[in-house]
């Protein structure tokens, strides 16, 4: 059968966050690079579609393309990371430092990754900075000051509403995480990650690898935003938030209830009719 079990899945999660912390930190650069440019190339993408047809619904269905390619690749994401590395920590499979340094050097893979695909996008829509931003760089100038300083313009009260919608959107992220992983298939792990994924996307929550490539990209093509504003009324905040989502919501939930040593419930056997009576001579 191509459906895998609940049960099953939360053993493939501790699994695959096991796996992980034990990659080179050399893979995990690497991994990481490709991932943060990868959705740099889908955050453009989902642009373009909604300048295109003037409807952000539109963006967002096609924006889990990126998303795709990172999980069926095996790439490290660190959104994703947050749900299934530090259940290698739980379980006692890898010491907490490992955790945390597989999270650290994914982090910052992203972060090149996202930068440098924003700096080539900006070559690109920009012709090296000879045009005025128009069509995806204006909208790229919008967005880096709509996530830094409309958030900072509300004080304490932005920092929490930023926070909390990172903390929605990587509980999805992280869902689409899990949900590729209960099909065998490569189109059932596709329409079950991309379900949580639209739903994050289309309601403008906060997603951190996302934000490091939109905010710097912004910057470069004229965003009135600092590399402070930058990390204090988005990164930071956003970052805890989506850490929470994914370890809490998503990871820590589902191991909780379907913790790996639990054996799935045996159901009863049916009970035989009767046995015919002998016909008679």
């Amino acid at each position: 059968m191509d459906y895998i079990k609940p049960l099953d899945v939360v053993r493939n999660m501790i699994a695959t966050g096991t796996a992980k912390a034990g990659l080179s930190t050399k893979d995990l650069l690497i991994r990481g690079f490709l991932s943060g440019a990868l959705l740099g190339f889908a955050t453009s993408l989902a642009l373009t579609a909604t300048l295109q047809t003037n409807v952000p619904l539109v963006g967002a269905l096609v924006f889990p393309a990126g998303f795709v390619m990172i999980v069926l690749l095996g790439l490290e994401l660190v959104t994703g990371s947050f749900a299934l590395v530090p259940l290698a920590g739980v379980t006692g499979q890898r010491s907490p430092a490992q955790v945390a340094a597989n999270l650290g050097w994914v982090f910052f893979g992203n972060l090149l990754g996202s930068v440098v695909y924003g700096l080539l996008l900006y070559v690109a829509l920009t012709s090296m900075g000879t045009e005025a931003p128009a069509g995806v760089a204006a909208k790229l100038v919008a967005l880096a000051e709509a996530k830094t300083n409309a958030y900072a313009a509300h004080g304490t009260a932005g920092l929490i509403t930023v926070f909390v919608k990172a903390v929605l959107c990587n509980w999805m992220v992280c869902l689409g995480v899990v949900m590729a992983m209960t099909s065998h298939s490569t189109v059932g792990k596709i329409v079950a990650m991309w379900l949580p994924v639209v739903m994050f996307f289309a309601q403008g929550f906060e997603h951190s690898v996302v934000n490091m490539f939109v905010i710097p990209t912004g910057m470069m093509m004229g965003a009135k935003v600092s590399v402070a504003d930058w990390w204090l009324w988005n990164q930071l905040p956003v970052t805890a938030g989506n850490i929470v989502g994914g370890l809490l919501f998503t990871g820590l939930f589902l191991y909780w209830t379907y913790p790996s040593g639990k054996e799935a419930p045996v159901a009863p056997a049916a009970i035989a009719p009767p046995a015919a009576a002998p016909a008679r001579a």
